[in-house]
């Protein structure tokens, strides 16, 4: 079975492409194509589901097209429009790549490095949505408070320890 805490989001799957099963993916992350994975990880119906890669294709920068086993007609396709698209953290972090995306932080436990490295949250998300990146943090208390991702931040990610240590400027997180 697998878990949220094992997984980040990595995308959303959009409708059809053609009657063979093929389906556009909206991506924020491509680590799938620089790890090379076997599967990804769907939301259906609230369940994590791993579905196998056949094969895929990208159609800009930000959209794939996938074609996934056993998903073999337009119908099939249809029924996994609108699904959250997660990937393994083990995968990503075994990976070759060094790089790590802020999608793959979700899950990590933010630090201030300003007040003695004392934990801040974790990070629950990243929002995209706008042109300046967000991690949404939730702290202990159940607030959520809004870190920009900018490199300039980071002082240190711990992938093992999953962590990361931000340089966190006075008075942001009193918003």
């Amino acid at each position: 079975m697998i878990r949220r805490e094992d997984v980040f989001k990595i995308g959303r799957m959009g409708k059809p492409h053609g009657v063979k099963g093929e389906v556009s993916m909206q991506c924020d992350d491509d680590v799938f194509d620089r790890v090379d994975a076997d599967y990804l990880v769907l939301d259906v119906d609230g369940i994590l589901v791993p579905f196998f890669i056949e094969e895929y294709r990208f159609r800009s920068d930000d959209v794939v097209l996938m074609k996934l086993e056993d998903i073999d007609s337009e119908q099939q396709a249809r029924e996994l429009t609108g699904c959250d698209v997660y990937f393994p953290h083990s995968l990503a972090d075994n990976g070759e790549s060094t790089e790590v995306s802020w999608q793959q932080l979700q899950g990590f436990a933010v630090l201030d490095h300003q007040h003695d490295d004392r934990v801040v949250g974790r990070v629950a998300g990243v929002d995209v949505s706008t042109v300046n990146t967000l991690l949404e943090v939730e702290r202990e208390d159940g607030s959520e408070v809004l870190i920009p991702a900018s490199e300039e931040l980071v002082v240190d990610v711990d992938i093992a320890g999953r962590q990361i240590v931000l340089d966190i400027p006075d008075g942001l997180l009193d918003l």
